[in-house]
């Protein structure tokens, strides 16, 4: 009796109140959703008074009602079109989950044998547990949604919240003490009564039913719903499997439990069924792909900072450059390509795999010249415009992994390129993938042309410095010079010990020659830069630095005598530089080669040692930065001087190097055209 006479109250109550929003009207979804989910939660609170909460009629009834006010929840999420494709998806399992138990009550009325009725039971009862628990999950994601000034949204909600957890209390009680059910069956009726009280006030608060759902909202509740549906399939597996196992029911469930768990662990660990399913469910449940605004804070956080904890051991900008971009295109690596002299070489790596080869000028002008993301699959497959195939090398080509290059522009200069790997799960760019790389990239370039700036200042502070020591060092040598000059000139006065004035004489005179042909090298660099080139006989400069260096090291020479437009004076110092960092560089027995040849209309001076060799890194961005030196007395200026000299001689200066097997420094100088010669092409 309890029993009937609470659902009818609440039949009364659920039924005045949808006739009375009935009347009231309103032109909107969720109004309507309101109404119907009213009328239909009045009829299967008459059904279980009238009938029998064990009735197929009010089984049916429960699950319409379930469906009516989940409905009614969608259409809330739905009115502003501020949810996503995520919620419909996790709404439409929800009610499927309800339909099916519906299904299982009209099932179970069909005549059949008595274990099988107990099996499709247990399996009704799972899927109605499984029903409440995901509609309670929605119902707290909509209630954060909800904001604080909707207290109308809010109390239905919490109404809703307190039907459903009566529900499962109920389902749970009834599924391991069927005792209480008759108990509980009374507290939910009178649940259902206090839920049409409540929803009246709520009704009356506000009739301006709106509200946002976020992504990540829509993402978590999907999540909840995929637990309760991996716990309630576990569930009636293991309940079918105490049913119809016999003897071995305890073995039975005992796999079911491991296997789902195990299968669970081994998808979770999986990055290919991640991604995967990352990628899917962007696809088709979510507007856009990206949630923009969470990428782009990872992006700036990455850029912004390393995960180290000092700056000692911070990784550096090129990497994280690589990484923040590749993270957005979940790559597994990508590589750092920066212009110099025209091409593009490697600058900084993040879990690249594939071999970098060199490129010419083509990528960096194409590149410049459009700005555009390129597709490698596309220049793969020949379609791609024709520019763009012309454009790519043939090794980043032949790297199966490279995906996308991405130019990084800042004020219309080419700051460098991101070749990405591809990504787990491999799909074709989208407009979506071009326009976020686009912004990002611009954003990583003016990082990289910022850090540029920053090390341009700092080599120029560094000069200053510099330029400022060497004033006062120069203040006193030449000083110094003028003293020594002084005690010369006095010396030549007393002559009364002919032996004493002679070897003071000379010592004093080659004291002060040598200070001033130092203030002179010192000051080479203010000279006019109109000062004409002249020819320069190459052997016998090498045969000068051969005899000066004689008592040091060993050195050998070959090649046949030449001549090259350029500045002794230069020459020389860039020789001095070169050789001694070569005998630096070897060791005792290993000798210093000094080589000459003619290359078309150049002359090429080699300076040659097989000593320690060096990296490609430390060559491309530490060789020739000024005051940069891997030798613990060094100044770190010999490399860079001699380039400078070299470049102001209209020739060129390379290096090859390899760690373990030496160095090679080439002077590549104009030749000079002998006198005669040139008098036979004026004649």
């Amino acid at each position: 009796m309890p029993i009937l006479w609470s659902h009818a109250l609440a039949a009364l109550l659920f039924g005045i109140l949808g006739v009375s929003e009935l009347r009231r009207g309103g032109r909107q979804w969720s109004h309507a959703a309101f109404v119907a989910s009213l009328f239909v939660t009045s009829l299967w609170a008459l059904a279980v008074a009238g009938i029998d909460a064990g009735d197929v009629a009010a089984r049916v009834a429960e699950s319409a009602r379930n469906i009516a006010w989940l409905g009614f929840m969608l259409a809330l999420v739905r009115r502003d079109r501020t949810g996503n494709f995520a919620l419909g998806a996790v709404y439409l399992v929800v009610v499927a989950i309800a339909a099916v138990g519906a299904l299982l009550a009209v099932v179970e009325t069909v005549p059949m044998d008595q274990d099988a009725v107990a099996a499709i039971g247990a399996a009704r009862l799972a899927f109605r547990m499984m029903a409440a628990t995901s509609a309670l999950v929605l119902a707290h994601h909509l209630y954060q949604a909800a904001p604080a000034s909707r207290g109308g949204i809010r109390l239905v909600v919490l109404t809703l919240a307190a039907m459903w957890g009566v529900d499962l209390l109920l389902f749970t009680m009834q599924y391991f003490h069927a005792a209480w059910v008759s108990s509980l069956l009374v507290l939910r009726g009178l649940t259902m009564s206090g839920a049409a009280v409540l929803l009246m006030l709520a009704a009356h608060r506000s009739g301006d039913w709106t509200l946002g759902v976020s992504r990540p909202v829509a993402v978590r509740a999907l999540s909840a719903v995929g637990v309760v549906l991996y716990a309630g399939s576990t569930a009636l597996a293991t309940s079918i499997a105490g049913n119809f196992a016999g003897a071995y029911a305890r073995i039975a469930q005992t796999a079911i439990v491991f296997g789902a768990t195990a299968a669970v662990l081994a998808m979770l660990s999986t990055p290919w069924l991640r991604a995967w399913t990352k990628v899917k469910v962007a696809k088709h449940l979510f507007r856009h792909r990206y949630d923009y605004r969470a990428e782009w804070q990872r992006f700036t956080d990455t850029l912004g900072k390393s995960d180290a904890e000092s700056y000692d051991t911070a990784e550096p900008l090129g990497p994280r450059v690589v990484r923040a971009l590749a993270e957005l295109t979940d790559s597994p690596g990508g590589l750092l390509l920066v212009p110099n002299v025209g091409s593009l070489e490697i600058g900084a790596t993040w879990k690249w795999r594939c071999s970098v080869g060199s490129s010419d000028d083509a990528l960096v002008r194409h590149l410049e010249r459009s700005g555009r993301i390129i597709e490698l699959d596309s220049v793969r497959a020949g379609t791609a415009p024709d520019d763009e195939i012309t454009s790519v090398p043939a090794w980043l080509c032949a790297c199966a992994d490279a995906w996308a290059v991405v130019p990084l522009a800042h004020g219309g200069t080419l700051v460098g390129a991101i070749v990405l790997a591809r990504p787990p799960v491999d799909r074709a760019l989208d407009w979506e993938d071009f326009d976020l790389l686009r912004v990002a990239g611009r954003q990583a370039a003016s990082y990289l042309a910022e850090d540029r700036a920053h090390a341009a200042l700092a080599d120029a502070a560094r000069f200053d410095e510099f330029n400022r020591r060497f004033a006062f060092i120069l203040h006193d040598i030449k000083n110094l010079v003028s003293q020594l000059t002084l005690v010369a000139r006095n010396a030549e006065r007393h002559a009364d010990n002919p032996d004493f004035r002679v070897d003071m004489v000379a010592t004093l005179k080659d004291s002060s020659d040598r200070m001033n042909a130092l203030l002179a090298r010192l000051s080479q660099h203010n000279a006019a830069p109109s000062e004409p080139l002249q020819p320069v006989d190459i052997a016998a400069l090498i045969d000068r630095a051969v005899v000066a260096r004689r008592g040091q090291h060993r050195l050998s020479v070959r090649g046949a005598p030449t001549q090259a437009l350029g500045h002794v004076a230069r020459l020389e110092q860039v020789l001095s530089h070169l050789i001694q960092n070569g005998i630096e560089a070897s060791g005792v027995d290993s000798p210093i080669v000094l080589a000459t040849e003619t290359i078309d209309d150049r002359v090429a001076i080699d300076v040659i040692d097989h000593g320690c060799g060096m990296t490609p890194g430390f060559v491309r961005d530490q060789l020739f930065r000024p005051f940069v030196s891997s030798k613990p007395t060094g100044f770190g200026i010999g490399a860079f001087e001699a380039r400078q000299l070299v470049h102001a001689m209209g020739g060129t200066l390379e290096v090859l190097s390899r760690e373990g097997e030496g160095t090679r420094f080439r002077i590549l100088l104009p030749v000079a055209i002998p006198t005669d010669t040139a008098l036979d092409v004026a004649a």
